[in-house]
């Protein structure tokens, strides 16, 4: 509709933001009520059975997929439009990230059916219908964000909003279920570990959701129940990056884009071999690390505590060096002279609050520790090590976010290529002459102008005029006059040229190593290696439901933030 004359933009601004409020609201409710939901059937509510839950994530499934089909179709029939994009959201590496994440997630419902299967008798049938909605949801969703998660809606903008929203608070809520599911899996293992360690005096009773049935194939039984919990992971990831581009989505509705054209920052692996090999040692070591945590743990309370000292003395030489590494990089930016890119930009600003909005959770598990070494009445020897690594992880995301929030905010160089200059050198009768100009004058048309028609040395032709004897001795003259401050500014220029690329190279590896290091980090938590779960001191200072409802509400915001972490680093070294 046009927009009434005289004062178009204000006329169209109120709907378009009545409308943002009323979906963030629509949003909010919809993901409170599922949250509830989730509560109640968590801790075995009168009438709420796990049926219900999945009923409900059925039908918001159901819904978007529905409202992703008609814009798909919509988008088909108007692809001859020219339509707005916004080049900073939906970056090629997160669609391979998103992809890789559902596909794993697509095994992990091949595993719930055949779960399902084998204990058909006694499971509801919304947990065989459930893994088969999701796969079909992962999959046209995975489509539609590897299409159109750079689309700036200008058409059927309110009815979009709350599409998109939908589909955002939607995907909130499968990392809800998924986090809380794992999250059982893991209280459960922990509290069969809890005797080792000589924690007598804590209630062990265990949260049991398992099928009040046989089996009809123990073996396969036995691989699908198991290996759902180490496929959970990668289903957590695959929401909750799902969720944000959605969101950038969103806040692009109705935005007015400005057409200019981003400089394309691939991957390359070249100069950043010294960070890579670091960060792969790191990576190698953790995995052995988390491997031998993993056996030991629970096994006798000296294994137990020997397990922890492994985990605590290698997480502290990590975090050293990561703080180290920003520290160092930080150095660099406030030795170089560079502006920050204010622009406006949803994509980069939701990074940045997810940075430090994430790194909230894992802080809060810190500063627990850390009150409980000081106030706790007996400390055994291993615990005295969780006091430096908390510290140690504190400081290390403070120094990181800043680096990567201001690394993200800087303005790109400009192509490398115009600050480059090329001269040759001859002898002529005698005499050392600089026969061109600036390549960065000669590109810009500028050595014709100022010089008329000087021989020059372009993309490896030369050309040039025979002169006339006078014209060449005035050449000479003027040459040999400005020889020495000709040679004394190539000097300058290239010893410039020359520490700005070791800096960029000093830069580049370090995100690359930070990235391995983030990588190696979330791979811990992920898989079962909490010691917060498993310390054993926290649960006797602060109680042991308290404490295990802190670790449980820090701990999927930790783990998300260290593989957002990555993704920024990713692009940081991209950018570089």
């Amino acid at each position: 509709m046009e927009q009434a004359a005289g004062c178009p933009a204000v006329g169209g601004s109120y709907p378009q933001k009545n409308a943002e409020i009323l979906s963030s609201q629509y949003g909010i409710n919809l993901f409170l009520a599922g949250l509830l939901l989730t509560f109640a059937w968590a801790v075995h509510a009168v009438g709420i059975s796990k049926s219900h839950l999945l009923s409900y994530l059925i039908t918001l499934m159901l819904i978007q997929l529905l409202w992703m089909l008609w814009y798909l179709c919509r988008s088909c029939t108007q692809r001859r439009l020219i339509r707005d994009k916004d080049t900073h959201a939906g970056a090629r590496w997160l669609k391979c990230g998103i992809t890789l994440f559902a596909v794993i997630t697509l095994i992990l419902d091949s595993f719930k059916i055949g779960y399902y299967i084998d204990f058909s008798n006694c499971l509801s049938p919304t947990e065989g219908i459930f893994p088969v909605t999701h796969a079909v949801h992962t999959i046209l969703q995975v489509y539609f964000l590897w299409c159109h998660a750079k689309d700036v809606i200008q058409s059927f903008k309110t009815l979009e909003r709350f599409g998109v929203i939908h589909s955002v608070f939607t995907n909130l809520l499968l990392w809800t279920n998924g986090v809380l599911t794992e999250s059982k899996h893991q209280l459960n293992e922990h509290k069969e570990r809890l005797i080792t360690l000589g924690f007598g005096n804590i209630t062990i009773v265990l949260d049991d959701h398992a099928p009040q049935c046989n089996c009809t194939t123990t073996t396969l039984c036995s691989i699908f129940s198991q290996g759902i919990y180490y496929l959970y992971p990668f289903n957590i990831e695959y929401h909750i990056l799902a969720s944000t581009m959605l969101y950038v989505l969103w806040k692009n509705i109705g935005r007015k884009v400005e057409h200019h054209q981003q400089n394309k920052t691939p991957f390359k692996f070249h100069g950043i071999t010294v960070g890579m090999i670091f960060g792969l040692m790191v990576l190698t070591s953790t995995i052995a690390i988390v491997v031998v945590y993993l056996i030991q743990i629970g096994g006798s309370k000296i294994k137990s505590e020997l397990a922890l000292t492994m985990f605590y003395l290698h997480a502290i030489f990590v975090l050293a060096l990561m703080c180290t590494a920003g520290i160092v990089a930080l150095l660099i930016y406030r030795l170089e002279d560079r502006s920050l890119d204010n622009s406006k930009n949803p994509a980069r600003k939701l990074d940045a609050e997810l940075l430090v909005g994430t790194a909230a959770g894992s802080w809060l598990l810190s500063w627990g520790s850390i009150l409980a070494i000081i106030c706790a009445q007996g400390h055994p020897k291993y615990t005295w090590y969780n006091l430096p690594y908390s510290m140690l992880v504190i400081i290390e995301k403070y120094i990181q976010n800043l680096f990567i929030i201001e690394s993200i905010h800087r303005e790109q160089e400009k192509g490398n290529d115009d600050i480059k200059t090329l001269r040759i050198v001859t002898i002529s009768r005698g005499s050392t002459l600089s026969l061109t100009p600036l390549y960065k004058e000669v590109y810009n048309g500028r050595a014709a102008r100022d010089s008329g028609d000087v021989p020059c040395l372009f993309k490896g032709r030369i050309c040039g005029r025979e002169n006339d004897g006078a014209d060449v001795a005035k050449e000479e003259m003027s040459q040999d006059n400005s020889l020495v401050m000709h040679s004394a500014s190539d000097f300058s220029f290239y010893n410039r040229n020359s520490v700005t690329n070791n800096k960029r190279r000093i830069l580049k590896n370090i995100a690359a190593f930070l990235f391995l290091c983030n990588l190696s980090l979330w791979i811990p938590p992920a898989f079962g290696c909490r010691p917060e779960y498993d310390n054993g001191l926290e649960e006797i200072v602060f109680g042991f439901e308290p404490w295990i409802i802190v670790v449980n509400l820090a701990m999927p915001f930790s783990i998300f933030y260290r593989m957002h972490s990555a993704a920024s680093l990713f692009e940081v070294n991209c950018k570089t």
